[in-house]
């Protein structure tokens, strides 16, 4: 009979890979995929933490984790926290009177009870309230005859203070968030592409809507895009760095007006070789992120936005909102978004420059006029070359008729 012999060979399970990385390369530049972002345009992060098992390291930073919660759960925290240490001390007030015999012998002049005019567990509570918030209304009042209430009122005016300290501070730093601050920090809805001092650019605009100014204001930009390496790694949601001044101090603003942020897109840019017919192909993202610290409080402050490919306009320009009136300047708020076309080559930066160099044209000329400009010289050329000839041509004419004279 024949007998099953095991395999030496050892089936090996298949690795589990991103969902980007095992959908079909074919399938999505076939199928239209919406982009999902990674920041929001108001400045929110799309992003979901999720199978946190480690959920004691929120409770090692209670102070921060109530901070983070929504007002309506930290205003319900700040109640209960409050009416549960009053609860208990009272249950503790009315325990002393109870083991003590007070509660037996109320009315009775005689006895010395630990608190005067403490008959039952409401007046109990009534006396913690007052005790730990030091209202002090003089009817129920502590005895010298009681060395354990003693003992308590101090356990509770000091752990009074101690909650006092850390609800007090959790809602002065939960109000004076600047997150409010930066909503008066804005970007405009889209980023455009043009030529500025005849290099290609990509140019966005910020503005303060508030009279004080943020300090030290200053401005970075991140390129989110997903790639896959050399050896296959898939890197989803891969940042890098878009140098919007960082190496010429531009990137440090004095923002008391609006300002327009560029970037030159040069050899080292990620759109080099971007296109306009091959940018709304392309999948990524642009954040920019506007620090700086609130001149009212000196608080450090974040505004974020972005940009998807839909939102990045090839050939405009920002319609300029800062005029020159009597004495002043005046910023209208109402154009900070509009934009005006203008002319800009459609090809990449790399073939500008390619072009440029074979044309041996300065980089500050427009290109498409100094092509035209050329054209009208060589037909120019041309034409003296012709008339040169034809007066060559009549003096030779004009020597051969005196010869024949």
């Amino acid at each position: 009979m024949e007998q099953d012999v095991e395999s030496p060979i050892t089936i090996r399970q298949p690795i589990k890979l991103p969902k980007q990385a095992r959908e079909d390369p074919g399938r999505q530049k076939c199928s239209k995929r919406k982009i999902q972002r990674y920041v929001r345009k108001d400045g929110k992060c799309n992003v979901h933490h999720g199978n946190v098992r480690e959920t004691y390291r929120f409770l090692s930073d209670i102070f921060t984790t109530l901070v983070d919660l929504k007002w309506r759960f930290n205003l319900l925290i700040f109640v209960m926290v409050y009416t549960a240490t009053w609860l208990f001390f009272g249950f503790i007030w009315w325990l002393i009177a109870y083991i003590r015999g007070d509660l037996e012998h109320i009315g009775d002049k005689k006895w010395n009870p630990c608190v005067d005019n403490l008959n039952g567990f409401v007046s109990a509570f009534l006396f913690s309230i007052e005790t730990e918030t030091t209202i002090g209304y003089g009817y129920r009042v502590i005895t010298d005859k009681c060395p354990e209430g003693i003992v308590l009122l101090l356990v509770q005016s000091v752990l009074g203070s101690i909650v006092n300290a850390f609800m007090v501070g959790c809602m002065f730093v939960k109000i004076s968030q600047p997150k409010k601050r930066a909503e008066t920090l804005v970007f405009s809805t889209n980023a455009v592409i043009s030529m500025r001092d005849g290099r290609l650019c990509l140019m966005f605009r910020v503005g303060d809507l508030r009279n004080s100014h943020i300090v030290e204001a200053s401005i970075r930009a991140k390129l989110i895009k997903s790639k896959q390496t050399k050896e296959g790694e898939f890197i989803p949601l891969n940042q890098t760095d878009i140098n919007v001044g960082y190496d010429t101090g531009d990137d440090r603003l004095f923002l008391v007006s609006p300002l327009i942020i560029s970037h030159e897109i040069n050899a080292h840019s990620p759109f080099w070789e971007i296109s306009k017919a091959q940018l709304p192909k392309e999948d990524f993202e642009i954040v920019v992120i506007l620090e700086g610290m609130v001149e009212a409080t000196g608080m450090t402050c974040q505004a974020r936005s972005s940009y998807i490919t839909s939102e990045i306009l090839w050939g405009h320009r920002f319609t300029p909102v800062l005029t020159l009136e009597d004495g002043f300047y005046e910023v209208d708020y109402n154009s900070f978004h509009d934009t005006y076309e203008t002319n800009t080559p459609s090809c990449s930066a790399k073939e500008l420059a390619e072009l440029v160099s074979r044309t041996e044209i300065p980089l500050s000329w427009s290109v498409s006029s100094k092509l035209n400009q050329q054209e009208e010289m060589i037909k120019e050329e041309s034409g003296k070359t012709h008339e040169t000839q034809t007066e060559s041509n009549g003096d030779v004419a004009n020597i051969e008729s005196e010869s024949k004279v």
